[in-house]
């Protein structure tokens, strides 16, 4: 018996240290702070870069042809259970697919990409399609492989209700939601916000998390990495103020997480889930003392029940294709839209209105080009810093909006997207009014500190 508790606990301890140590421990490689995953996923892309746009133009048109085709159930659909769950899909998400097929086409050909003034040139430029393509997708594809085959190392082996059972206590009266949450929480904020999605997909999926619990999770915890909040600031030429901008930004998403699940839209969602019976329980059982001991037990439990590799990998492969055929598509068609009405129109000047008597109130400098940045980190994260840059003068102005963009959190050309493209309920207008809800909490707080380090 005694070496089966000694195997159980090894079990446990291995694979789940190899998962902290490849998704949760800062390493400085290269002159910068990263994770280890994110070492491997670059010197992987540095290899291959050039293949890379080509093979998301394979996945992408897969993902259409055979989301056309699954809508109509053919009678094959049950006998590849992980081909039917990541092909399955409504018929909305089927036409955001095939439109994503013929942006990637468009672009990876470059058709018209030197003549913005036309239609598809507007699709296919440098600046729209050709950065979702060549910046962001080819990025995302080789991440999501390596995401999808070592997070197992993360959810199978008993890590996340070990961290559960210690963490209920902290994590549920502050933030309303379960203590295994943390470890999305910690992989995001250190390693990629785009890890945290998946992995509490992966657990809305698995039926560890409810409606609600996944929808908080994935829009208040899957924050931005300490590595792009580096190249955020860098962007704004404000690397000085690193020690003072990181510590906000904490400041800022702690604050948001003790809020927003307890507002509309996030407090309305129901504690539903997909698979009954999986939640973990939030008191100590009998038998139980410390929720260290509890913690070990389900630990042991998780790692009793697992199949070994044929498990291992079958959950590698569903998350890794899960995330290529579902999500890539999403962010190639949605993240092309944003860019191209924020680069080639004027909505989110006008979208940005709003904000500016708020920017007044607050004393912030050249408040209505600070405006003009508010809405468009709504498409995406970096767009503001570069506005910022190339139209702000005020070293306190271009510190709040680079405060702002990281912050605001969910924007659709990567995090919004993700969170569209998974099982997570939260749509689109509620993904608008967490954004809204997010800017103004941070401008509130974001202003009055840069008031305090900054002149006018």
């Amino acid at each position: 018996m005694e070496n089966k508790q000694q195997g159980s606990l090894a079990g446990f301890l291995v694979p789940s240290i190899i998962g902290i140590i490849l998704f949760m421990i800062p390493v400085q490689y290269d002159g910068s702070w990263t994770i280890v995953v994110k070492i491997i996923a670059d010197m992987i892309s540095n290899a291959i870069g050039d293949m890379l746009p080509g093979l998301c133009l394979i996945i992408v048109t897969v993902s259409a042809i055979l989301g056309v085709i699954f809508l109509g159930k053919p009678n094959f659909i049950a006998t590849y259970p992980i081909v039917a769950n990541t092909f399955s899909t409504t018929a909305i998400w089927v036409v955001i697919r095939i439109v994503g097929a013929i942006f990637i086409w468009l672009t990876y050909f470059g058709v018209d990409a030197d003549n913005p003034d036309s239609t598809i040139g507007l699709i296919t430029s440098g600046d729209n399609g050709g950065f979702v393509l060549n910046d962001l997708l080819s990025v995302l594809v080789v991440i999501f492989l390596l995401a999808g085959l070592l997070l197992p190392l993360l959810l199978d082996f008993g890590l996340l209700e070990f961290i559960g059972a210690m963490l209920t206590k902290v994590m549920r009266p502050l933030f309303t939601i379960p203590g295994r949450a943390a470890v999305d929480c910690i992989t995001s904020w250190i390693g990629d916000g785009t890890l945290g999605v998946m992995l509490t997909a992966n657990q809305y999926e698995g039926g560890y998390y409810s409606k609600r619990e996944a929808a908080i999770i994935s829009t208040t915890f899957s924050a931005v990495s300490i590595t792009f909040s580096i190249v955020v600031l860098a962007q704004v030429d404000l690397m000085e103020y690193f020690g003072l901008y990181y510590l906000l930004i904490c400041a800022i998403g702690i604050v948001c997480a003790l809020i927003l699940p307890r507002i509309p839209p996030l407090s309305l969602k129901k504690d539903e889930y997909l698979v009954p019976g999986k939640a973990m329980g939030e008191s100590l059982p009998e038998g139980y003392t410390t929720s260290f001991q509890y913690g070990i037990a389900l630990a042991r439990e998780r790692v009793a029940e697992h199949r070994g590799f044929e498990q291992f990998m079958e959950g590698a492969f569903k998350n890794a294709a899960g995330m290529w055929f579902g999500v890539l598509p999403v962010v190639m068609c949605i993240g092309t839209l944003a860019l191209v009405l924020a680069n080639h129109t004027t909505i989110f000047d006008t979208l940005g209105l709003p904000f500016l008597p708020l920017l007044q109130l607050l004393d912030v400098p050249q408040a209505e080009a600070v405006s003009k940045t508010m809405i468009v980190g709504f498409t995406d994260m970096f767009t503001p810093s570069v506005l910022a840059a190339g139209t702000i003068t005020s070293p306190m102005a271009k510190f709040i909006v680079a405060v702002i963009s990281v912050t605001q959190l969910i924007y659709l050309s990567e995090v919004g997207g993700l969170i569209l493209g998974s099982k997570i309920p939260v749509n689109l207008p509620e993904l608008f009014i967490l954004f809204l809800e997010r800017t103004i909490i941070s401008l509130l707080i974001a202003a009055p500190v840069a008031h305090m380090f900054f002149t006018a």
